[in-house]
């Protein structure tokens, strides 16, 4: 039985690791993607949703049947569309608007948001120490967006304030669809949960991306796009989407939102080796700023608590 359950919490550790390793050479390639600007926002947007969702319902077809009730319908589509498309959407802009070390920094801010929503949906007490943290990582976020705001005009590559509001935004919505949509989340299986959530959100984007599709010249698209929107779609997108459930049930919610650290390290060293981003010592104080005050929020719960 032992042997069973450090089994498991293996496969927990190397699930949550897997996923954000996923998710810091994302940030990085999608940067080039985007760079590239052979595909818009919402057309890669729409391209995720149809890749993805296609991978999940062929997926439905080999797993356990599960019936979802209208009621339950309606609530993961308006969860497609804060927890998704929002999301996506706000993340594929403001890419454009910051570099991959900026970006994943700011994105370790989502657990502090989770923790503010969770306040408000689920009446989560904000102790002391959660205050504290919240204060440093913000702080370490201002003092990022003040850097970032007297770049000189000759400099490239740099973060713009618009950039990181909307990664900032990004992250928010995400913690408001944990928070409010978490009761039928849990309801389903990963699977069912997900063809639902892909498939509304491949119809929301479908028709205002379809010209912007059409035009698109695939004759003339470098492999390497095509190689990186292949990641985007199954790694970062169907592979982390599976992993992360798997962390998050073998693994306490403080240990998996930990290795969201990851990210600046991966999306520091790529980016650097790759010439998108340089490393100064105001992002390292912002980004250790955003992680102490994070680790204070985590701390901060009750031993009691697994949600």
């Amino acid at each position: 039985m032992e042997d069973g359950n450090n089994k498991r919490l293996i496969a927990g550790h190397l699930a949550a690791c897997g996923a954000y390793l996923i998710f810091g050479f994302n940030i990085v390639l999608t940067k080039d993607l985007t760079n590239s600007h052979i595909f818009t926002p919402l057309s890669l947007f729409t391209l995720r949703s149809a890749g993805a969702g296609l991978l999940f319902w062929i997926l439905s077809f080999f797993s356990p049947k599960e019936t979802v009730g209208k009621k339950d319908l309606v609530k993961i589509f308006f969860a497609s569309l804060l927890g998704y498309y929002g999301t996506q959407l706000t993340f594929l802009v403001g890419i454009n608007y910051t570099t991959p070390l900026d970006c994943s920094i700011i994105a370790t801010f989502s657990p502090v948001f989770t923790m503010l929503v969770a306040a408000v949906v689920i009446k989560e007490p904000i102790t002391t120490k959660k205050a504290l943290g919240v204060a440093i990582s913000l702080a370490g976020v201002i003092l990022l967006i003040y850097n970032s705001s007297i770049a000189t005009a000759e400099t490239v590559r740099t973060t713009t304030p618009f950039g990181i509001i909307l990664i900032l935004l990004n992250s928010f919505l995400f913690a408001s669809y944990l928070g409010i949509f978490r009761p039928v989340i849990q309801k389903y299986t990963v699977v069912t949960f997900m063809k639902w959530i892909f498939l509304f959100s491949f119809v929301m984007s479908a028709p205002f991306s379809f010209s912007d599709l059409a035009d698109v010249d695939y004759a003339s698209v470098p492999t390497v796009c095509f190689l990186e929107l292949a990641y985007l779609v199954f790694f970062a997108t169907f592979i982390a989407y599976f992993l992360i459930p798997i962390g998050q049930k073998e693994l306490r919610p403080t240990l998996v939102s930990l290795y969201s650290y990851m990210q600046p390290i991966v999306a520091t060293s790529l980016g650097i080796y790759l010439g998108m981003d340089h490393l100064s010592l105001m992002k390292v104080i912002s980004c250790v700023a955003v992680v102490i005050g994070v680790v204070l929020v985590n701390k901060s719960k009750s031993k009691k608590q697994t949600a």
